[in-house]
This record gives C-alpha cells, structure tokens and sequence, in this order.
C-alpha cells in the first residue's frame, strides 16, 4: 500500500510540474502574440490594398509589360512555399499548413508530383523536416527565415522566387500560409503567387482613365517585386501570429487538463489513504484481540 501512495504522490508532483511550465507557456505565447497581431493588424490593409491594386493594373496590361511575372504557362514545374513554425507544442498549427500542402499537390498537380517537377520552399523547421522526411525536393535555403523575420530576409526569398521563375524553373508558385484571425482561429490558406493573377474587375477597371506617373512601364517594372515581397511577408506575419495564437490556446488548454488530472490524482490518494489507515487499525484491532483472548 505504502508502495501505491508513493506512485500516486510522485504522479501528483509530475503533473504539478507540467502544469506550471503550461501555464509559464501560455503566459509567454500570450505575449509574444500582442506584438505578432500589432504586426499583422498594421500590415494585411496595406498588403491587401497593394495586392488589389496589382491585379487590377495587371488586368489591364497588354503584351508581356510584367516582365515575365505574369505570364502563364503551360504547368510542368511547380515550386510550393510552405510557412510553418520552427517549434512544436502548438496544437494541429503546423500539420494542418503541411496537409493543405499535400492536399492541394494531390489533387492540382499530382501528375507533376508523379513526374518529380514538384518542390517545396519551407519557411520553418518543421515544414523543412517534415517534407524532407518524405522525400519531397526541397529548397532548402530558407527554412530558418523566424531566427531573422525581417523584411530583409523575405526579400531573398522573394528575388530567389522570382528569379526562378522568370528562368523557367517553375511555371506556377503557390503559397501556403495561416490567415490569423484571433487567438483560437486560424484559416489555412493555399494562394497563387506567380504567375501575378489577374484581378476579377481586371476588365472593368481596365476601363477607368488611370493616370501614371512615371509611365506604366516604369510603374509596373518597380511596383511588382515590391508587391510581391510584401505578400510574402504578409504570409510569414499571419503565420507566425497563428502560431502563438495556436500555442497558447494549447497550453490553456494543457494547464485545463493537468488540473483536472491534479483532482483525479489527490483523489485517488485520499482514497488511498484511507485505505491504509483502515488496514493499520484493523490490524491493530485483530492483534489486541487476539492478546486478550
């Protein structure tokens, strides 16, 4: 019995353990996760507009005035930027950005997946060990991009995208992303980020007396990488909100059920308890019995 109340004991002070580092979590992802929604909040208006505005002046291009970025081609090689986190402990945050992934490979480029034309630029370690693991063809320059998140550093990754494509090494990228939307919600989203698609009210706006200053050439050649960084950057934004979002919302609810197995445990060793209390005085009741007869 003895033997018991001691497991039971260790358990309650293993799980008191744990849950004074969830909670230690929760309290740091809580923080780290005012900064990253200040971040993104700030940024997704103007990335958003600048996104529309794009489109709708690509709707109206004629000719190959995009310089290569918007020419659609014929799908052979697709190159898919993949945002995850570099840490765990986060919930379904990192499998479910690496699932659309693979869903969205299966049923859009399976032929290309089958041909070996499909390859993967993660952005965090956990997509790069993922996709390393199962043999995917990896850009693998990239994946530590949250050790430095920094406009600068998406900026290589945007000119090494764009460059490839522009050289043909890809005809179509895609990226994939979470869309923060508050501390329990996220969307996983899977985007076209080259060839620059055209805009629904392309055709309708193309209609508007536009004014440019410089002239559209010059416009569109110094606008476009810029657009274009800015989306990626985007994405790294909203993701890494997501996942202090989708970290703390795990260790609330890791603190939650450690409490709940705190009330199990304890109950357990009272019962215990008194289980071997009861033994000790029935034993002591049989020996004085015994004595006196």
């Amino acid at each position: 019995m003895s033997g018991q109340l001691k497991e039971v004991r260790t358990r309650i002070k293993s799980v008191g353990t744990t849950q004074q580092i969830t909670k230690a979590m929760k309290m740091v992802s809580a923080a780290k996760l005012r900064r990253a929604q200040d971040a993104i909040t700030q940024m997704r208006p103007y990335a958003e507009k600048l996104q529309e505005m794009l489109g709708n002046i690509i709707g109206s291009l004629e000719g190959n005035m995009g310089g290569g970025l918007t020419v659609e081609r014929p799908i052979e090689k697709v190159l898919f930027i993949v945002i995850t986190s570099d840490r765990g402990l986060c919930g379904a945050f990192n499998a479910n950005s690496i699932k659309l992934a693979k869903s969205v490979i299966k049923e859009r480029y399976a032929d290309q997946h089958q041909k070996g034309n499909v390859h993967i630029l993660p952005l965090g370690k956990k997509a790069y060990e993922s996709f390393e693991r199962q043999g995917f063809k990896l850009v693998d320059d990239f994946w530590g991009i949250f050790s430095d998140l920094s406009f600068e550093a998406v900026r290589k990754v945007a000119e090494h995208v764009r460059a490839a494509f522009v050289r043909k090494e890809y005809d179509r990228v895609e990226l994939v992303y979470s869309k923060f939307k508050n501390a329990a919600t996220q969307e996983f989203i899977c985007e076209q980020h080259l060839p620059i698609p055209k805009s629904n009210s392309g055709k309708k706006q193309s209609n508007n007396d536009f004014i440019f200053e410089p002239s559209k050439e010059v416009l569109i050649q110094e606008l476009m990488p810029k657009i274009l960084n800015t989306q990626i950057y985007k994405g790294l934004l909203d993701s890494n909100a997501s996942e202090h979002g989708a970290r703390m919302t795990a260790m609330d609810k890791a603190t939650e059920n450690a409490e709940e197995m705190l009330k199990t445990l304890k109950i357990s060793y009272n019962r215990a308890r008194q289980a071997a209390i009861t033994t000790e005085l029935t034993e002591i009741v049989s020996g004085a019995a015994a004595l006196q007869g």
